[in-house]
């Protein structure tokens, strides 16, 4: 009954905060940017929460399992990139005044820069984010609730598309500032329920391989060597957390610079936790029960053997949250996408009005596209979180290279920005194509195994150098043509004395946290 109660509420408060904003929403930066009135509290937690999705409970603590705490480089690499965001990115996109990313880089390179990365950006939403947010979280649904995949799947994205449609992204963000606390509450409980069983991190030790502590691997290591983990995951971070719509359109609902800075932030700080709260439980599993996880179950036995009554409703809306949150977030962003960067092409004069109607469509359209999509997420590989990772190394790092070169460098042209984006893409999907052809059909590729057994981390670096090179070659003797942004400093160095003070502390803590950990 207890257990009930807590989900009823959940759900109860959910809904309040969706529909109390669904009353608020009068034009399109009210419905795509709530208005630019959210404080950095409320950003940092929708920052945290749109990121912490069900494949982290999943993947997480199954990689943890696995090979141990290596899999958090993810994390602790994403607080260092969440300080680029905020003190190089930040300053220029709300001097521009755009509501994408595609649209930043129209104004600041071409057209067709804008078209590329809108196009990519909607795909590797519905196939990778959607698709791996749905497929662990029935995952876990079905191993710790007994509950059926199909129907709960298709009621929970329901169930998200009613607020994210009437509320857009003010209901988007204070619906995630609820579910961030939720998540990590639960998340806290359980990791701490395990290590009293575990015999603490002293009992841990004992009964796991000394490896499974180390976060710095072998340069050989197939899964995590460490240029990859220290190198390839600031890549793969810096498009994640600095130019992708889903995570930087929170920043741009800041009233200013210095509250989007401090959002991020905070952000940064939270994403400390995941290495304890998320990681940790696989191996206390492991620990636990050494002959019974195989990975992906490591959570779900967590919670089913050690959550008593009462408890395990926290747990249960816990979970609801990481996938709840994802999926708002990644319905908004697509919405905006399709509203601002198609639609609004198209039809430019296009009331107010008229841009609040089509983003609550788009983002309906998106929630029955995603219900279609079901039936076949089910077919994805188990390890979730290393293929939702692969594929975004593969996406990231020639958008990586285009935007970090677009802001650091005024000689960069369009010409460049379009061949990089463009060139960098075909070699990423040329690997994802090699890679389904050995893992999923069991091909032998002959010489172009050794390219899929090559890391994938390592393969991002090599591809970002490569994008790297051509920003510059293809920029050399032409002018910046499609250049419509001025590119200016002032704004990205103008700190207050509490952003360095807060940036050196939690950037020494994650410094020290990792070489504790080597």
């Amino acid at each position: 009954m207890l257990d009930t109660s807590i989900l009823i509420l959940y759900f109860a408060v959910t809904f309040a905060v969706g529909f109390y904003f669904a009353r608020k929403e009068r034009t399109s930066r009210d419905y795509f940017l709530a208005g630019q009135h959210v404080g950095w509290f409320a950003i940092g937690a929708s920052l945290f929460a749109a990121n912490i999705g069900s494949e982290h409970f999943i993947g997480l603590a199954g990689s943890g399992a696995v090979t141990g705490l290596a899999v958090g480089c993810y994390e602790w690499s994403a607080s260092i990139c969440l300080f680029v965001l905020g003190w190089l990115f930040v300053p220029h996109y709300l001097r521009s005044g755009v509501f994408t990313m595609p649209e930043f880089l129209e104004k600041r390179f071409s057209a067709r820069c804008r078209s590329y990365l809108t196009w990519v950006s909607l795909f590797a939403y519905v196939f990778t984010k959607i698709s791996v947010s749905l497929f662990a979280g029935g995952i876990l649904i079905r191993e710790v609730f007994g509950w059926d995949y199909l129907t709960t799947a298709v009621l929970l994205v329901l169930a998200t598309g009613v607020y994210t449609v009437a509320g857009g992204l003010a209901a988007v963000i204070y619906t995630d500032l609820v579910q961030a606390f939720i998540l990590i509450g639960g998340a806290v409980v359980l990791t701490w329920m395990g290590l009293e069983r575990a015999g603490g991190f002293e009992g841990l030790r004992q009964a796991l391989p000394p490896d499974f502590f180390h976060m710095v691997k072998p340069a050989g290591d197939a899964v995590y060597p460490w240029p990859g983990t220290i190198f390839g995951t600031l890549v793969l971070g810096i498009w994640y957390w600095c130019t992708d719509q889903v995570i930087v359109q929170r920043t741009l609902s800041a009233p200013n610079v210095h509250e989007a800075r401090k959002g991020a932030f905070f952000c940064a700080a939270l994403k400390i936790l995941p290495v304890f709260i998320l990681v940790l439980p696989g191996l206390i599993a492991k620990a636990l029960w050494p002959n019974e996880v195989t990975g992906d179950n490591a959570y779900p036995l967590l919670v089913l053997r050690l959550m008593p009554p009462g408890l395990k409703g926290l747990m249960v809306a816990a979970l609801l949250a990481a996938l709840m949150s994802s999926l708002s977030a990644v319905f908004n962003s697509c919405s905006t996408l399709i509203t601002m960067d198609v639609y609004k092409k198209m039809r430019p004069d296009a009331s107010e009005a008229r841009l609040v109607q089509v983003g609550r469509l788009s983002t309906a359209g998106i929630v029955a596209l995603s219900i279609a999509w079901i039936p076949f997420i089910r077919h994805l590989n188990n390890e979730v979180y290393q293929y939702l990772q692969s594929v975004q190394a593969y996406v990231g790092a020639p958008i990586t290279a285009t935007f970090l070169v677009g802001v650091l460098w005024k000689g960069a042209t369009a010409r460049a920005a379009f061949t990089t984006l463009v060139g960098g893409g075909l070699i990423g999907a040329a690997r994802f194509a090699l890679d389904i052809l050995r893992n999923a059909f069991k091909m032998d590729l002959g010489p172009l195994n050794a390219v899929v057994e090559f890391s994938f981390l390592n393969f991002s670096l090599i591809v970002f150098a490569l994008c790297l090179a051509s920003m510059v070659v293809f920029s050399r003797g032409g002018a910046p043509e499609g250049e419509h942004l001025a590119i200016d400093w002032r704004g990205a160095l103008d700190g207050r004395k509490s952003e360095v003070v807060y940036t050196v502390v939690v950037v020494g803590a994650i410094v020290g946290l990792w070489t504790h950990f080597a």
